[in-house]
């Protein structure tokens, strides 16, 4: 067996997550998305050359992420109120599992940012590697250092996490008072978290005070991205739970899902329609309430139509296209990717001897991913995946104990 085959073949073997096997494919894509635009920006060419407005749009990738968490993180809360006294989740395993899969490889991306980047290691305190390593570097501005900018979202996501169990106890608790289990109040508390974004952006553009100059960055402007994952978990549990009567109008959502290029056509329009100023500047630069509601808006039409026929109607392009083994090998070392593709694009800017806002965005593109996807690769098979499973030995459901004792 070569060494290829010792990393590649164990991530395979593993079960698609929660049986949704294209939105590993889709973690690629928007992975890709990420590294794209990053590229882009850091040769300049959010200014430059064919093309511009559509790379400045690739940081449309991190709301393809928040929609599919937020599909992923609420569905289980919403499988147990669907459920005649359903267990909720246990908040132990849930921690357990979110601490295992996010901090051992981001630990190792900070440790590697701070280390071998030239400014990191002359300018950053003790204190910078506290924030960095408490994922809380965005809630003052300048806080964030080289080669973790992009980590502002994984600090949104997290929070997101804290929050979760209060949605979902929410959500259970309005199911139990209206007397059995009910699509509604799911699709309640989702839209009213779509709408938080509206009156944060207008709080905090002008920021009323330097403090909240990082608060662009902050949860509550992305509480929509999350909450169209949530809408597409309350529709998918209320068809796959049988709730949903044969010659309900809901399922018309699963027949739109088996049309998946006019889920992606709708995805495609929202992107152009974001590729306007109207949500805001490409490069760096002041951004309006208005322009940043709009574009926040634009991209959750975009990621939630994207996501739709991964996660409904199962149609065989989608499969084809996003669950085949190497999209759901990509999908699985995507967050190494995320993490570690900025310190392998210093790297290849030096290499290159490209100054910051010059060089070829096309090469700078190609030698960063063949320097991350290795060491994303690496990550997965010799950190991420063996914490994963020791995890999931140490802390297991409560239901899926009872059910192994009953056997």
């Amino acid at each position: 067996m070569t060494l290829l085959d010792r990393i590649v073949r164990p991530v395979l073997q593993q079960p698609s997550h929660g049986g949704f096997p294209a939105l590993d494919g889709l973690r690629a894509v928007a992975v890709l998305a990420v590294v794209v635009t990053h590229a882009a920006f850091w040769t300049g060419r959010y200014e430059r050359g064919p093309g511009v407005a559509i790379l400045a749009r690739m940081d449309v990738g991190v709301a393809v992420f928040f929609v599919i968490s937020g599909f992923l993180l609420v569905r289980p809360w919403l499988v147990a109120a669907s459920r005649d006294h359903g267990a909720m989740p246990s908040l132990k395993v849930y921690a357990a599992r979110r601490v295992a899969r996010i901090l051992p490889a981001y630990w190792v991306a900070v440790t590697a940012a701070m280390v071998l980047l030239p400014r990191n290691r002359e300018k950053a305190e003790a204190i910078d590697w506290v924030r960095h390593l408490t994922l809380t570097q965005i809630y003052r501005y300048g806080w964030v250092r080289d080669g973790l900018t992009q980590t502002w979202s994984l600090c949104t996501e997290v929070a997101f996490y804290a929050v979760l169990p209060l949605l979902g106890l929410l959500v259970a608790w309005l199911v139990v008072r209206r007397g059995g289990w009910s699509p509604w109040p799911g699709l309640a508390v989702a839209a009213a978290l779509a709408l938080i974004p509206l009156p944060w952006y207008k709080a905090i553009h002008p920021a009323p005070s330097e403090s909240f100059l990082s608060a662009p960055m902050w949860l509550p402007g992305y509480l929509g991205w999350f909450a169209a994952g949530m809408a597409l978990a309350v529709v998918e549990v209320h068809l796959s739970s049988g709730h949903a009567h044969p010659s309900s109008r809901w399922w018309l959502a699963e027949d739109l899902a088996r049309h998946p290029f006019t889920c992606w056509a709708v995805s495609a329009a929202f992107l152009v329609a974001a590729l306007s100023t109207a949500a805001g500047p490409r490069a760096v630069g002041e951004t309006s309430a208005a322009q940043a509601v709009i574009k926040s808006y634009l991209y959750l039409g975009f990621a939630a139509a994207l996501v739709w026929p991964a996660v409904m109607g199962r149609s065989r392009p989608v499969m084809t296209a996003l669950a085949n083994a190497p999209m759901r090998y990509l999908g699985d070392i995507s967050y190494g990717v995320f993490l570690y593709h900025l310190v392998v694009l210093e790297g290849v800017m030096n290499l290159l001897g490209n100054p910051v806002f010059g060089g070829s965005a096309l090469p700078v593109l190609l030698l960063t991913l063949a320097g991350t996807i290795p060491l994303a690769a690496l990550s997965y098979r010799y950190l991420e995946l063996p914490i994963i499973r020791a995890a999931r030995r140490k802390v297991r459901s409560p239901e899926r104990g009872r059910r192994r004792r009953s056997t």
